[in-house]
């Protein structure tokens, strides 16, 4: 008698049974049992120690221990259970599993301890697991001698959860999970799993219903859609080559430096020839250096974390720990951010703790709860997006979401969250109707949970990473957004002024012959400047969903489209607060993004587009080397106005100023379609002032009139000053000038 049966035999003879519960070696082989460690492992007995194996498929099995001996086991139940009594405690052991067609050798992963410590536990239970990518997810590890994975997810109304993958044939019953009382965690060691190895978790809800597989929360990477496993990387294997840029981009990213964005939606910036995406190594090898040579300080990209639906653009993100494999795997993002900073360039990429998608494999009804979300739906579901709202009012959620930002900003050194979506969060009422929103605790519409979420948010970032920015998209009159906690703001670094952009936009829509009627558009930012910490966002949606490009929201034919756009951008890098401008914008994109295809490229070489390009490329050197232009962009002493009410000529003036003993810029803009001769403006020194920027140059495409260089001042009294200079202003110009004396 030989192979299985011999086996079988030989255990049958085996003088000591394991103990055995038939009920629950039924759950076991039914992948129903809440805590398998209870049943299957070693385990301490009168007569020594009992060990229980599953190996489904297998009709026979041994134990083999450190030093190579074989034992047979006894088959406890007929679908693959089997079990030996061991006379002294086993140390780490292997099985060897058969049936007629294979034999195959595992190490029992029943047999490892714990892999969370009290303090996670703790942690975790107070929702308070700053590092909660070190405690969930699935982590390459050496766990009690031997390598492999510790699985850990959390899921407090679950039955039962277990990790399936190819490993285990996606066979839920096989690797079930323990159970960490009061956290909510469940967790498994499985050795000899190696990196890119694919995973999810199967969850079976309280209510009996049929297990659900959900990717993995915190995991590190996921497959490219429409794939949705995740997949075990190490956060570990990396070498960074950017401690200079770390060590200096506090200073680089503080409101008195200039900050000038480039916001980039990576699947659309480039393609390769065939039409497919770059990948992140090779646009560190082209966006960067791009970006650097038109003389941006940072990049933002839409968000990166993965998500199911290209049309998203990132904005409905399903897995938060994990950079989209669309463009490569973990490292390669990371080799992306190395590419930057070795550019000197910051990286910010967008975040949505806004919202979530309602995808059968997300946090949806996670452990067949309501887990993430609110349950109802006058809470929990946002109208415009169709998506599901975080449920911030529950500690472990916000943990969630506040150890992500952490995670981003410490483990692939990002240096800011632009954050998705603000308003929607800071109203309960936003975007409903009466009766679809339930007020707060105190009868308003305020959402507190949302208010004491973005507080901690900003407050735990700005202890932990006190040089990364955090940046708002905020929308509405909420006061003191970018003011800080203690003094009873939302504590972020910035927020994007979305009323300059509306009010500007649609005064420049306007023909120059009309625009005195607006004349209060452009000049109306400038009283609410330094309310806050202010971006000035020219962002991808305005220029999408049938709003046309930038430059098509511009008046007249193509020469004057562009005239329109130089002056318009002269005016913006002159007004108090830092720059963003979508790809494309920088050289007038003709047509609207497209989001499925790359920017026109060929428009880029026409001579009117290249000299916007140029044009732009010197706005930002200008920005970021003269102080005046940056140093005092949040602070009123950093504004004059010398003329802001010329409506009829369609006429602003002002200064800007730096710290003390720095030279002032006078910016003079044009917004009529004709040329003003004679314009007298007061300065505050005498001197030549230089003429050090005027975008009607023909070197920009445009018509090369100006004041030959420059002017120099008489001692004659305008506009409060004891000196004037008489100006020419081309149309459609805007004009920077300094004084040489300085």
């Amino acid at each position: 008698m030989t192979g299985p049966q011999a086996l079988r035999a030989a255990a049958s003879e085996t003088p000591f049974a394991p103990k055995t519960d038939p009920a629950a070696l039924e759950a076991i082989v039914k992948g129903e049992h809440g805590d398998p460690f209870s049943v299957l492992g070693k385990h301490p007995c009168k007569e020594g120690w009992e060990v229980r194996i599953f190996a489904p498929g297998a009709d026979a099995a041994e134990i083999e221990d450190e030093a190579g001996a074989r034992r047979p086991m006894a088959q406890l139940h007929e679908a693959g259970v089997f079990g030996a009594m061991l006379t002294k405690q086993p140390g780490r052991y292997s099985i060897i599993a058969r049936n007629t067609a294979a034999e195959w050798r595992f190490i029992d992963p029943y047999q490892f301890g714990p892999i969370l410590g009290e303090m996670d536990e703790y942690l975790i239970s107070e929702g308070a697991h700053q590092c909660l990518w070190r405690a969930l997810g699935a982590r390459l590890m050496m766990h009690e001698g031997v390598e492999g994975v510790a699985f850990a997810v959390w899921a407090p109304n679950a039955r039962r959860t277990s990790v399936i993958g190819d490993f285990n044939d996606w066979d839920g019953r096989r690797h079930l999970m323990r159970p960490r009382g009061a956290t909510g965690v469940w967790e498994l060691f499985i050795p000899g799993i190696a990196p890119g190895t694919r995973y999810k978790y199967e969850i079976a809800g309280p209510d009996g219903e049929m297990p659900h597989p959900k990717s993995d929360p915190v995991g590190f990477q996921s497959e490219l859609r429409p794939e949705n496993s995740s997949v075990v990387r190490s956060l570990d294997d990396y070498t960074w080559s950017d401690e200079q840029w770390m060590e200096q981009r506090g200073a680089r990213q503080a409101n008195t430096a200039p900050i000038s964005i480039y916001e980039v939606h990576l699947g659309s910036w480039r393609r390769r020839p065939d039409g497919t995406w770059l990948s992140y190594r090779e646009l560190g090898e082209t966006l960067v250096p791009y970006v650097k040579e038109m003389g941006f300080t940072h990049i933002e990209c839409l968000p990166i974390s993965e998500h199911p639906l290209d049309g998203s653009w990132g904005y409905q993100p399903i897995g938060l720990y994990a950079p989209t494999s669309r463009f490569g795997q973990l490292d390669d993002f990371r080799a992306f951010v190395d590419a930057c900073h070795a550019a000197g360039l910051g990286l910010i990429i967008d975040w949505v703790p806004a919202h979530f998608p309602t995808d059968a494999h997300g946090l949806s009804k996670f452990d067949g709860t309501a887990l993430y979300e609110h349950a109802d739906p006058r809470e929990g579901y946002h109208p415009d997006w169709n998506t599901l709202i975080y449920n911030l009012g529950r500690p472990e959620v916000s943990n969630f979401l506040i150890a992500n930002a952490l995670y981003w900003t410490q483990e692939h050194h990002i240096d800011a969250l632009r954050v998705d979506a603000v308003a929607s969060m800071l109203y309960r009422d936003y975007s409903r109707k009466e009766g679809e929103w339930i007020p707060n605790r105190d009868g308003g519409r305020e959402n507190l949970e949302s208010i004491d979420f973005l507080r901690n948010l900003n407050a735990t970032v700005h202890d932990k990473a006190p040089e990364a920015m955090m940046i708002a998209e905020e929308s509405t009159a909420w006061p003191g957004v970018s003011r800080p906690v203690g003094d009873g703001g939302l504590g972020f670094g910035f927020k994007w002024n979305m009323g300059w952009m509306h009010d500007t936009l649609e005064y420049m829509a306007q023909n120059p012959m009309h625009r005195e009627h607006h004349h209060s558009k452009m000049s109306f930012g400038l009283s609410y400047a330094f309310s806050e910490n202010f971006i000035l966002s020219l962002s991808h949606d305005e220029v999408v969903h049938g709003k046309g490009s930038l430059l098509s929201k511009m008046p007249g034919d193509l020469t004057s489209k562009l005239a329109n756009l130089r002056v318009y951008y002269a005016f913006m890098w002159a007004h108090p607060g830092k720059k963003l401008l979508f790809m494309g914008q920088e050289f007038g994109q003709p047509n609207e993004w497209d989001a499925d295809a790359e920017l026109d490229w060929d428009a880029q070489k026409a001579p009117g587009h290249a000299g916007l390009s140029r044009l732009v490329h010197d706005l930002n050197t200008a920005y970021r080397d003269v102080p005046a232009l940056h140093d005092r962009d949040c602070t009123e002493d950093g504004f004059e106005w010398i003329d802001g009410s010329a409506e009829a000529a369609n006429v602003y003036a002002w200064l800007r100023k730096g710290e003390d003993g720095t030279a002032p810029v006078l910016a003079v803009f044009n917004f009529s379609g004709v040329e003003h001769t004679g314009w007298r403006l007061g300065v505050p020194q005498p001197g030549f002032w230089r003429e050090t920027l005027n975008s009607d140059a023909e070197i920009y495409g445009g018509g090369g009139r100006g004041n030959m260089g420059g002017v120099a001042s008489r001692p004659e009294p305008s506009h409060g000053h004891p000196h004037s200079i008489t100006l020419t202003l081309p149309p459609l110009s805007g004009l920077y000038l300094t004084p040489e004396t300085a």
